[in-house]
């Protein structure tokens, strides 16, 4: 019992070393190919070296962060061919997993996109009125739930993590395109209702397109 409440801890621990981490990645705080040493991040965001070389091997398999030669850790590249391959790679996979909802899904899945797309539209309001990190990274939290609904009722759980990994290794770049002022809300809006709907018409060509046309919007306009 001590062993398993240990475990568990120390998993909770881990967690929330790699939110902070994973947040301040992709918010540029941590740049792309600077070396992360064990302990000034320890420092920084607290926790044992166990605890932290935990988190930095999750990051890792989440393409997060890059184990060096030297035994040491680098936080990922962050290239235009970087960019294209993280997008080819998000499309192939949401795609898939989209085709298969839409074909699978029922009541319950609808529901939980309706709910998941209001949230996406109250995060954006709020980033509007008032934008700063928490707002902006509340939005991109709300944006990930929303993919994360639409392709929820696909049935392959390693599709579903797919997604959600590929979608975390895109988000700093949207953040930045973010902080650049080059993400056009209006027609993202626009975007976002029209999927919705082909979703809800079970159209499946038309989702699948406008799927990969927001996406493609969202990373590289």
């Amino acid at each position: 019992m001590l062993f398993s409440r240990r475990s568990s801890d120390n998993e909770t621990v881990v967690a929330m070393l790699a939110s902070a981490i994973r947040r301040d990645i992709s918010f540029g705080v941590l740049r792309p190919d600077e070396k992360l040493k064990i302990e000034a991040l320890r420092q920084r965001y607290g926790g044992s070296n166990h605890s932290m070389r935990e988190t930095l091997r999750m990051l890792v398999a989440e393409g997060m962060v890059e184990a060096t030669n030297q035994r040491g850790f680098r936080v990922t590249s962050a290239t235009e061919d970087d960019l294209a391959d993280i997008l080819m790679m998000r499309l192939e996979v949401e795609k898939l997993a989209l085709e298969r909802a839409i074909a699978h899904g029922g009541v319950d899945w609808e529901a939980q996109i309706v709910a998941a797309h209001h949230q996406m539209m109250r995060a954006e309001n709020q980033l509007n009125q008032a934008p700063d990190d928490a707002t902006a990274l509340g939005w991109d939290e709300a944006c990930r739930g929303y993919i994360m609904a639409l392709v929820s009722a696909c049935g392959s759980p390693r599709l579903i993590e797919m997604t959600g990994r590929f979608y975390d290794q895109s988000r700093r770049f949207r953040l930045a395109r973010l902080r650049e002022g080059r993400i056009d809300f209006d027609a993202r809006r626009d975007r976002q209702e029209a999927l919705k709907a082909a979703v809800m018409e079970r159209d499946t060509k038309r989702a699948l397109r406008l799927l990969e046309e927001d996406t493609q919007a969202d990373l590289s306009g």
